[in-house]
């Protein structure tokens, strides 16, 4: 087994959280694999790549520990975990193809590799099979979730496309990352209650704790977009305001500068002159923008971890609150 595809390659394979599920991820990554058992080869050797290339393998983790901590049947959340694993990983197939990345993570996308139509057709792929996964947990209401969560994903993706370039909204930004990485941590948490011997209380316990967990993961991100290296990141830095997309550092500045000259130039939409927008970019990472993000984003961790007070006392408890609390002190 490839302990980088449990732990990504990330330096993670010490950290606290995974511990309680390491048996569980391995199965996981089991399950993945054999998705691609009797496709084209070169599916195959596309889902090697997209598992191969590094990730925090965040999502499948949180769903075992979710459901060892509520008693789920393990068979159910193994089939959930891959399920959301691989929805997540073709969510990035298309999302690279869309922004014309040729990295994710340090290494070449899988656009950068094969041609258009052929990451379109492996992205589809991986997204049957993610459904038909979800569907082997037998579990309709889950299965319906699941179906929503891709329409809100798939949507968030066509109103940044469409009609975020240059928007300094608040509104428009938690919409955002909410569609982008919010929905499917909330989705993976809530189902991995849903399929537990638990009630409602507790499922909506699990949603909380999921959504604000994915708000603060995305901020962070969005953080680590002006502050970190390129080696670390796996991209250039601020590479979504070089885009017009404005996040949350870059808000807090717009807010603080408004008659700031790049800053009325993005909101005016010329967001593709690249020297303003560069400019823009080391200004935003010099300023209290943010130091302000990083402090919502840890008010959201707060408010995921009011509900695990009410859950059993256990070690998968204990990393699921580590696991938030390392949400927002990672540097990559």
């Amino acid at each position: 087994m490839r302990s980088d595809y449990l732990l990504g390659n990330n330096g993670l394979n010490n950290i606290s959280f995974f511990s309680p599920v390491q048996d569980g991820l391995q199965e996981t990554e089991a399950l993945v694999r054999s998705q691609s058992y009797g496709a084209h080869p070169d599916l195959g050797a596309a889902l090697e790549h997209l598992l191969s290339s590094g990730g925090k393998r965040i999502r499948p983790a949180l769903a075992l520990l979710v459901g060892q901590m509520l008693g789920a049947p393990r068979d159910k959340i193994t089939t959930l975990a891959a399920a959301v694993e691989l929805l997540h990983n073709a969510t990035l197939v298309h999302d690279d193809l869309i922004d014309g990345a040729l990295l994710r993570r340090g290494n070449p996308t899988l656009n950068a590799r094969w041609t258009p139509p052929a990451t379109v057709l492996t992205g589809d792929f991986i997204f049957a099979r993610a459904a038909k996964l979800a569907a082997d947990t037998d579990h309709l209401p889950l299965m319906k979730l699941f179906a929503e969560t891709l329409a809100v994903i798939v949507n968030g993706e066509l109103t940044q496309l469409f009609s975020a370039r240059g928007l300094t909204s608040r509104e428009n930004y938690y919409k955002r990352i909410y569609a982008k990485t919010a929905s499917l941590i909330e989705m993976t948490t809530r189902t991995s209650a849903m399929i537990s011997p638990v009630d409602e209380s507790v499922i909506e316990s699990m949603r909380v704790y999921g959504y604000n967990l994915g708000m603060a993961f995305q901020i962070v991100d969005d953080v680590l977009d002006f502050t970190g290296e390129q080696a670390e990141v796996g991209k250039p830095v601020g590479s979504d305001l070089l885009q017009g997309l404005v996040t949350l550092p870059a808000i807090y500045y717009a807010e603080a500068h408004p008659d700031d000259p790049d800053v009325i130039c993005l909101t005016s939409g010329c967001y593709s002159e690249h020297e303003r927008m560069e400019r823009l970019v080391l200004a935003v990472g010099k300023s209290s923008g943010v130091k302000k993000s990083l402090e919502e984003a840890e008010g959201y961790i707060r408010k995921a971890l009011h509900p695990l007070e009410g859950m059993p006392d256990c070690i998968e408890r204990q990393a699921l609150h580590d696991l938030a609390r390392y949400i927002v002190t990672r540097k990559i």
